[in-house]
């Protein structure tokens, strides 16, 4: 089998859907880590994955394996990935990247330091119809882009230990579903030069509902609005001079748009259908990366997720969120 082998660092939700669109792409999972042997080996007999390790350390010492996919929690990540990249292993990190823009800056900087690939797994950048999106943009189809909006709006646990909701995990709103439109707007309008947000902060502590308005180069307005209380149309739109997208529910995940000149003419409806998730696409433009050499994505470079994280910190300072331990 060619490509890249990849290591599972943690088997919780979010690397079972992974790990599920690796094998259905073909791509080849070489070991797998927990803190709990038990658990590497069941997350092992269940995707047929040939090696389980019961630490993090002995999953990214394996020699098999190439890159590793770093699923824990936030406020794990930072750590994670300068375990795996002081080990030699390229890191795809999940969403968000880590806490701040300073564990961001780490992660970036140690993986150059090592000639690593470090990348963000931001899966929505990478999806065929966003790739569509991109290129109906660059042709100038749309004018001149004045707006973009977008929501990830969940009904989700109120209780206040759940993983979402607890500051010590990096809990709230913001990090969880924000990233996804936050990250959505930086990629149609590149970084906000200003920045306002406002929040409902649960009994918890964390934030329960994020609203932000971002004025980006050359004037161009964005809006999102996320929350973990309430589940919403989850759709979203780029709207300019000449023609808008509109991108149906759920507009984060694989789906369809349509073209609308501003007269209202439909001129191209896109579709999507594909096998899994689609988390797939991001892995296999990993494998590009790093079999070009290439330190960082083109689609989400490192730099920009730096940034990012630094977008995320600001609109957290103005809603009064701050995480414990946090560096």
């Amino acid at each position: 089998m060619t490509g890249l082998h990849w290591g599972i660092l943690a088997t919780g939700g979010i690397a079972h859907a992974f790990t599920s669109d690796l094998r259905t792409a073909g791509l080849h999972v070489a070991a797998v880590g927990s803190r709990r042997i038990e658990s590497a080996r069941a997350f092992a007999a269940q995707y047929d994955i040939p090696h389980a390790h019961g630490s993090y350390e002995e999953l990214v010492s394996d020699p098999t394996v190439d890159i590793v996919y770093i699923a824990t929690p936030h406020p794990g990540h930072v750590d994670n990935a300068l375990l795996a990249l002081d080990h030699g292993k390229h890191v795809l990190v999940e969403k968000p990247f880590t806490l701040s823009e300073t564990e961001a800056a780490i992660i970036r900087d140690r993986a150059a330091e090592k000639g690593l690939l470090a990348m963000e797994a931001m899966w929505t950048r990478y999806l065929p119809h966003m790739v569509r999106i991109r290129e109906i943009i660059a042709a100038g189809t749309l004018g001149d882009i004045r707006v973009v909006s977008a929501d990830h709006t969940q009904k989700i646990s109120t209780d206040p230990a759940h993983r979402l909701n607890a500051l010590e995990l990096g809990g709230g709103a913001l990090l969880d579903l924000g990233i996804y439109p936050i990250s959505f707007t930086v990629d149609v309008l590149g970084l906000p030069e200003r920045v306002s947000a406002v929040a409902r902060i649960s009994d918890a502590g964390s934030d329960a509902d994020v609203a932000t308005l971002f004025v980006h180069p050359g004037g161009a307005l964005s809006t999102t609005v996320s929350s973990s209380r309430g589940a919403g149309a989850n759709t979203a739109q780029i709207v300019g001079t000449e023609a808008r997208i509109e991108i149906d529910r759920v507009w984060y995940t694989p789906t369809s748009f349509r073209v609308v000149t501003s007269d209202g003419d439909v001129i191209e409806e896109y579709t999507t259908s594909i096998e899994g998730r689609g988390m797939q696409f991001q892995a296999e433009a990993a494998e590009r990366f790093v079999t070009a050499g290439a330190l960082s994505s083109d689609v989400l470079p490192i730099d920009e997720t730096v940034a990012i994280m630094g977008v995320l910190d600001e609109v957290r300072r103005q809603i009064g969120v701050v995480y414990p331990g946090e560096r």
